[in-house]
């Protein structure tokens, strides 16, 4: 195993005064990466749809007005171009996406549109940006063509996918690698890097059909729910994983070995968060306690195909740089659902929550010390 060492000064001192570029900073995930991303000291903008219609993380916290918050679409290439004017990105997180695997099927050709065309656009934008060294293009462990192997995917394997939304991470990976080989293959310039993460559960997500937020909204409204494929496995992780994985990588393409680490990169959970979904729904349950949604489980005749079996291998991340998951499953649930609770009570300001909980598992994540020693040479 590769020596460790407490790495998130070193990750601070990289990015602290750089500009970062984050789509899709609206969505779950993208809200989590930016408020890290400023207490690392970063100038964040974000470019993104508008929220969705109801509660969101992106307004619990206030994220509007702690970065540079612009509208812009993606899928437009003449739209995204006007809200990246006036920038000058050190780097640019490609998180914008259309996330849901049942809406994929309603909408395929969105789906596509926005995961496989919308990467095409946010790169061909960032060869119009002299100013940027690296760019992180975040897909899905959904990426691989899943033959439901026991075993863990790993980063050789090829991409494919049966439903819509699959396919187009399978295709969002391919673009990345078509732009990294034709037009940011010079060791000296912008450098491309993928990363792929697990079923991702935290605060601040409120997507329609995902099993999490699902089960938050029937447990605060007092109603019961439906869980559909209750024997599905994922691989299950907190939000703050992977997002670690990504800033680590970020962090790396932004210093003089950026070379060295422009390629796929698997951030999953350890293989005892390979559980299903029932199991998951049950701690849910479990951990919230007295008023938790009663939950039935099966799977109707008529609902779209989704992988059985999913798991990844992040054996790369924690050979080459000493990353690895810091929570147990029920850990990850706790901080679930206290950030949840302190939603519905009203009880906390959310952004200060938010941020509570980056830290206290900032404290605790750790590189390895030859990466560190390459992120602070470059700081």
């Amino acid at each position: 195993m590769p020596e460790q060492a407490i790495c998130h000064d070193a990750l601070a001192a990289q990015f602290a005064g750089k500009r970062v570029l984050v789509t899709g900073h609206t969505g779950f995930k993208g809200g989590w990466l930016c408020l890290w991303l400023k207490e690392l000291g970063a100038e964040v903008t974000g470019i993104a749809l508008p929220p969705a219609e109801g509660p969101s993380l992106f307004s619990a916290v206030g994220l509007a007005d702690v970065i540079d918050h612009r509208i812009g679409d993606i899928r437009d290439g003449a739209d995204f171009g006007r809200a990246c004017e006036g920038l000058e990105p050190d780097l640019v997180i490609h998180m914008a996406a259309q996330s849901l695997v049942r809406p994929s099927y309603a909408d395929p050709v969105d789906t596509f549109r926005t995961n496989a065309v919308g990467t095409a656009v946010v790169l061909d934008q960032v060869r119009r940006m002299p100013t940027v060294r690296g760019v992180v293009v975040v897909t899905s462990d959904k990426c691989y063509e899943n033959n439901e192997w026991p075993w863990p995917y790993r980063e050789i394997d090829p991409m494919g996918g049966a439903d819509p939304y699959s396919a187009s991470k399978g295709c969002t990976e391919l673009v990345a690698s078509s732009f990294r080989r034709s037009y940011f293959s010079d060791p000296k310039g912008c450098q491309i890097a993928t990363v792929r993460a697990g079923n991702v559960i935290g605060g601040g997500d409120w997507a329609v059909d995902r099993l999490v937020p699902d089960i938050i909204r029937a447990t605060i409204a007092g109603t019961a729910v439906a869980i559909r494929n209750p024997a599905s496995v994922r691989p299950w992780q907190h939000v703050l994983e992977p997002l670690s994985g990504y800033l680590t990588i970020g962090a790396l393409l932004l210093s003089d070995a950026a070379p060295d680490f422009a390629e796929a990169w698997n951030f999953g959970p350890n293989p005892d968060a390979f559980v299903d979904v029932e199991t998951i729904a049950r701690i849910l349950q479990k951990t919230w306690g007295p008023g938790a949604a009663s939950i039935a489980f099966g799977k109707r005749t008529d609902d779209p195909h989704e992988a059985g079996m999913l798991t990844l291998d992040s054996s790369k991340a924690l050979g080459r740089l000493g990353w690895r998951p810091r929570l147990t499953t029920e850990q990850a649930i706790a901080m679930t659902t206290n950030w949840y609770r302190a939603f519905a009570d009203g009880s906390e300001n959310m952004r200060s929550l938010t941020i509570e909980q980056i830290a206290s598992f900032a404290a605790s994540a750790e590189l390895s010390s030859r990466v560190q020693e390459k992120i602070q040479a470059c700081a």
